[in-house]
C-alpha cells in the first residue's frame, strides 16, 4: 500500500501565501509584502555576471561537501570577529543558505520523538525541518510575554519535558522584527546548559539593527553546545545563489556535514565564489574579517531598510522595527465570520499579499510584512494598501 510519512503530511503546502498565484490575475499593481527578499542586487564585483572561468577555473565543479577551504577560514574571521570568539576552518560549514544548514543542524541532534522549544513567533520553516527529522517542535510564545530573565526561564521551564534536545531562537526576530535583549539571550543559553540541550541560534539577519544595540550572540556563551546559522540570502542579498553557513563546536559540524552531503551534497561552488569576493577587498586574495564589498552593500541596505521599516511603522501605527526585515501586526479588529482567511482574501482582491500569523506559531489574528521585498515606492504604495484595509489610514 502506498502512503505517505505523517511529518510530512502535518507540513503545510504553502507557508508564506496560499493566495500567491492569485497576484498573476490582478488587473493593476501588485504588491508582494510575504516574502522575505530584497530588490537590491549584490555588490558589483560580486555578481553571478561578474564571475568567468578563466579567472575561477573548476567554478562549475563540485565544492567540497563542507566548503571551499578559502571561503572557510574567511567565514572563521568574520564571525571570529565579530562574536569574540576564538574560531577557525573546522567551527564552520558552509551550506546552501541557512535553511540547509539548520536542517543539518537539526538532523544531527534530533532523534524521533525528539521536542525542540521554538522561541514563538518564529521563521516558518524551523517547524517544518524538525518535523522532516521525526522530531516535535514546540512553539514557546516569548516575542511580547517574556520581558525578564526569569520570564524567560519560566517559559522554557514550562515546556521543557525529559525528551527535550534543544531551543530554537531567532534575533533579530522573523517576523516581529525585534531584538532579544542579551540578559534574555544569555537566560536561554544558562537554561539549556543547566538541562543539557544544544542551543539553535538563527542570526539570520545579524547585520540588520536599527539601534545601538550590539548584536546578542549565543555562541560565545556556550560554545560546546551552541550551533549559529548565518545567511547571505540576507548580508550580500544573494537569495538565489542559496548560501549560508554554521558555527559551531567541530564535532557538532562533521555530523552536519553528515547530513548535508546526504542531502544537498555541498553549496554551488560559483556562489562560495561570489562571497568570497564580497569578503574580501578586491586586491586581497587573503582572508579579510571584515571589509571588502560586501560591508559597503549592507552599510547602504541598513540605511535603505531602516528608513523604510520607520515608515511603514508610521503608516501602519506599530512600533518600529528593531531589526530584520518584518513588522508583524494583530489584525483582530478587522476580522469577520470569515476570521483571518478572509481578510487575506480581502488584501489580495487589492492587490496585496501578506504572511499568514499561523505561519509562525499560534497566532491566527497576526500577519507579516516584508518592507523590503521590492522597490521602496512600491513598498511604501502596498503598505497604504494595507493600512486602508486595516482602518489606519485616511
Amino acid at each position: 500500500m502506498r502512503r505517505f510519512a505523517p511529518s510530512v503530511l502535518a507540513m503545510p503546502a504553502s507557508v508564506y501565501s496560499a493566495l500567491a498565484d492569485r497576484l498573476a490575475a490582478h488587473p493593476g499593481e501588485t504588491y508582494p509584502l510575504h516574502i522575505g527578499d530584497t530588490w537590491m542586487e549584490p555588490a558589483v564585483g560580486c555578481r553571478m555576471e561578474d564571475l568567468r572561468v578563466a579567472d575561477l577555473p573548476g567554478m562549475h565543479r563540485y565544492a567540497p561537501v563542507e566548503g571551499l577551504a578559502t571561503l572557510r577560514d574567511a567565514l572563521a574571521a568574520r564571525a571570529s570577529a565579530r562574536m569574540g570568539a576564538p574560531l577557525a576552518r573546522p567551527n564552520v560549514l558552509v551550506t546552501a543558505g541557512a535553511t540547509a544548514g539548520l536542517a543539518a543542524a537539526v538532523g544531527a541532534i534530533v532523534h524521533p520523538g525528539d521536542e525542540v522549544l521554538i522561541l514563538a513567533p518564529h521563521w516558518p520553516l524551523i517547524a517544518g525541518i524538525v518535523r522532516s527529522f521525526h522530531g516535535v517542535p514546540v512553539p514557546v510564545p516569548w516575542i511580547g510575554v517574556v520581558h525578564t530573565p526569569a520570564d524567560a526561564a519560566a517559559a522554557l521551564a514550562a515546556r521543557c519535558t525529559e525528551r527535550t534536545v534543544a531551543v530554537y531562537l531567532s534575533t533579530p526576530n522573523n517576523p516581529t522584527g525585534r531584538v532579544l535583549p542579551a540578559d534574555q539571550v544569555a537566560a536561554i543559553v544558562a537554561f539549556a546548559r543547566e538541562r543539557d540541550l544544544w542551543v539553535l541560534a538563527d542570526e539570520a539577519y545579524e547585520d540588520f539593527r536599527y539601534g545601538a544595540e550590539a548584536q546578542p550572540y549565543a555562541y560565545p556563551l556556550a560554545p560546546e553546545r551552541t550551533v549559529a546559522a548565518f545567511t547571505f540570502s540576507k548580508a550580500l542579498g544573494m537569495a538565489g545563489n542559496r548560501i549560508g553557513y554554521l558555527v559551531g563546536p567541530p564535532e557538532l559540524i562533521t555530523h552536519a556535514c553528515k547530513v548535508g552531503t546526504h542531502t544537498a551534497y555541498s553549496t554551488s561552488t560559483a556562489a562560495q565564489h561570489a562571497v568570497l569576493r564580497a569578503l574580501t577587498a578586491p586586491a586581497e586574495a587573503a582572508v579579510a574579517s571584515s571589509g571588502g564589498p560586501g560591508q559597503a552593500w549592507i552599510d547602504h541596505a541598513v540605511a535603505q531598510y531602516a528608513a523604510l521599516g520607520r515608515d511603514a511603522a508610521a503608516v501602519l501605527g506599530v512600533p518600529e522595527p528593531q531589526g530584520s526585515t518584518f513588522l508583524f501586526l494583530d489584525v483582530a479588529d478587522q476580522l469577520d465570520a470569515d476570521g483571518l482567511p478572509g481578510f487575506l482574501e480581502r488584501c489580495v482582491r487589492a492587490g496585496l499579499l501578506v504572511a499568514p500569523g499561523p505561519a509562525f506559531g499560534p497566532y491566527p489574528t497576526h500577519v507579516r510584512v516584508c518592507f523590503t521585498c521590492a522597490p521602496p515606492d512600491r513598498v511604501r504604495r502596498g503598505v497604504r494598501v494595507l493600512a486602508r484595509l486595516l482602518g489606519r489610514s485616511a
